[in-house]
């Protein structure tokens, strides 16, 4: 079973957790390309603030990868 991750500041995903996922905390840019690069191949579902997402490179590669960005 994949497991699910959540990149971004932990008071927006901080209730995540209670549903299993683990969250990857990033509040600025430099870390959440950190934590991006963190996340191994046992994830199937990265949810990403809208922030976090802007944080990222337009392409972010791993075309198998689910990337959901919430609703900010």
């Amino acid at each position: 079973m994949r497991r699910i991750v959540a990149i971004g500041d932990e008071a927006t995903l901080a209730g995540y957790t209670l549903a299993g996922v683990d969250l990857i905390e990033a509040d600025t840019d430099a870390r959440v390309r950190e934590a991006w690069e963190l996340v191994g191949d046992d994830v199937g579902l990265v949810l990403l603030t809208p922030e976090a997402r802007r944080a990222l490179p337009e392409s972010l590669g791993r075309p198998r990868l689910l990337r959901v960005v919430l609703p900010g």
